[in-house]
């Protein structure tokens, strides 16, 4: 078997399909973003990449803030909606029924149903042609309480993530193995 050649294009998958919020706990909206991601471990850095013509892109660009909010299997309608319609003409917590709770360093309300939330302060917006790169620093991590194990880790299998991959979202969760494995040495 051989592999088929196709032209140049966002083929890195499966990546995180989120929901990011924005405005404030009175005026806010939730955009669907898939293109997101880890850039720096210290300070804590992601980015999401929003398309300029898009609703939430400028509140972001004005308060230079928002929440990435990872999404599960019961958050895979909301998610999908959230990404097809417009916060300019309807509001997406209202319409999906979702609950803003309050967030601890930033104005953006986190979505309740959501069980990671990560408080993000915009650092640098790089404009990369169709999506412009909000690049943030995380500000705090606000996990649910019901994935934490009894050792205190987060437990994401218990989550039911889901992902995006070329137009369509996935389940996550089943572990196939852990960083160092590979290399780890045998107990005797």
């Amino acid at each position: 078997m051989s592999k088929v050649i196709w032209k140049p294009g966002t083929f890195v998958y499966p990546i995180p399909a989120v929901m990011v919020s924005c405005g404030d706990m009175k005026k806010s909206n939730i955009i669907t973003v898939a293109w997101t991601g880890i850039l720096n471990t210290n300070p804590a850095t992601v980015y999401i990449s929003v398309r300029p013509t898009r609703y939430s892109y400028n509140i972001i660009k004005e308060s230079k803030e928002f929440v990435i909010n990872l999404t599960t299997k019961e958050l895979a309608k909301a998610t999908d909606w959230c990404g097809v319609k417009t916060g300019a003409k309807v509001d997406k917590f209202k319409e999906m029924k979702l609950h803003k709770e309050k967030a601890k360093f930033v104005k953006c309300p986190l979505i309740k149903e959501s069980p990671v939330s990560i408080e993000c302060k915009v650092k640098e917006i790089k404009e990369l042609g169709s999506h412009h790169m909000f690049i943030a620093e995380v500000l705090s991590i606000d996990a649910d309480e019901k994935y934490i194990d009894e050792k205190g880790a987060f437990d994401i299998s218990k989550c039911n993530l889901i992902a995006y991959a070329n137009g369509g979202y996935y389940l996550l969760g089943k572990k196939a193995g852990k960083f160092g494995f590979s290399v780890k040495k045998k107990k005797k």
